[in-house]
């Protein structure tokens, strides 16, 4: 991790969103409800320090609250998908992605899709690049707010 504060900001940052995919991945494959107040003891598992991980928590909570408005988005934008068809965890992508693209206008949306496509480089296969792209492009079309800054 670099250790200029914009560098290592970014840095945790994406340790934060890998760690909310994870955890959101998690809950799904258990069919457990995905509360944030349990994300703690993931973190305590890696030997972090819950503190550090405040963006995860609000994400899962965001996430939690607006599901079925994110999972309709999807349903929406996947043209000839189904959610059944996603895999889970380009699902768990795309969930964590539009959450931040809706909810997070403090984060310019380009940079929401580049941290997204970044996630299914690490998780998924090759071809989910494309897709988890596509999807949050589509979402990204339907905002009224900069692309390229926060607010």
């Amino acid at each position: 991790m670099e250790t200029n504060g914009k560098n290592e900001k970014l840095s945790l940052r994406r340790e934060n969103r890998i760690l909310a995919v994870q955890w959101i991945y998690m809950c799904e494959a258990r069919r457990m409800e995905t509360k944030s107040e349990h994300l703690s003891s993931l973190c305590a598992l890696s030997n972090q320090d819950p503190l550090n991980f405040e963006f995860a928590r609000e994400m899962v909570t965001l996430l939690q609250k607006n599901l079925v408005e994110i999972d309709s988005l999807i349903d929406r934008f996947a043209t000839n998908w189904n959610l059944s068809r996603i895999s889970l965890v380009d699902l768990c992508i795309l969930r964590l992605g539009i959450c931040e693209l809706l909810y997070r206008s403090d984060i310019p949306p380009i940079v929401t899709i580049n941290e997204a496509i970044e996630l299914g480089k690490m998780f998924s296969g090759e071809a989910s690049k494309a897709f988890i792209n596509g999807i949050l492009d589509r979402v990204k079309g339907t905002l009224s707010r900069s692309l390229r800054t926060a607010f």
